[in-house]
């Protein structure tokens, strides 16, 4: 199980995605992100190298509150090729030098949120070790294969899909969007509202050959 230490990281989370999320094309803003946290929760690697947490974060610097979903992973070292979905670096008080990426584009979070909707591994408690987190549900994808090949991450309006062998996990952005139909199984989870209430929606989905845009209207 991951444990969370109760330390400090130099840039913070807030800090070095509000230098990213502008970068992104599902980001909605038009300034400088302005950003609290909101919710989300943990996955464990079974291998214990790789931290995989399930971030939301809401901006408020437009006209209204926007809540993004960042699934990010934290490594001790540099993953090969993909330093275009480096969010960027920082220093832990216990761990040393993190590198911190976007999750859709890295092969142990694949693994896991492939896991967990085959109902293989557990949602954990974002802040705190070894607990599982009942708030999040999941809808199961179904008998099949944990591990669907190597995954191609392509960025959308308000989401991103992860194209696999005859599959696409799809990863809500934009919280609250609409969603494509015909998902084969899904997770959902809460997130917090700035004015204290409760939201909930889908945070990733998992489709039989490409997802389709949500229906309008």
């Amino acid at each position: 199980m991951a444990v969370i230490h109760r330390t400090t990281m130099k840039p913070g989370k807030l800090e070095l995605l509000g230098a990213w999320l502008p970068t992104r094309p599902w980001y909605a803003g038009t300034g400088e992100p302005q950003l609290d946290r909101a919710g989300g929760f943990r996955l464990d690697d079974p291998r214990g190298e790789v931290g995989i947490e399930f971030m939301v974060v809401t901006d408020a610097s437009g006209d209204r509150p926007v809540a993004y979903q960042v699934p990010v992973t934290y490594r001790g070292a540099p993953l090969e090729g993909a330093d275009d979905a480096l969010i960027g670096t920082s220093e832990h008080g216990v761990l040393g030098r993190r590198w911190v990426y976007d999750a859709a584009h890295d092969p142990v979070f694949v693994a896991q949120a492939l896991a967990l909707l085959r109902g293989r591994a557990e949602p954990q408690a974002q802040s705190v070790s070894d607990t599982p987190d009942p708030a999040v549900t999941v809808v199961p994808a179904g008998d099949g294969p944990s591990d669907l090949g190597a995954s191609t991450a392509r960025d959308g309006k308000d989401r991103t899909d992860i194209l696999l062998d005859g599959a696409t996990l799809v990863v809500s952005r934009v919280l609250g969007a609409g969603e494509p139909a015909g998902a084969r199984g899904h997770v959902g989870a809460p997130w917090r509202l700035p004015d204290g209430g409760e939201a909930r929606g889908r945070f990733l989905a998992l489709f039989d050959g490409a997802a389709q845009p949500p229906a309008q209207g």
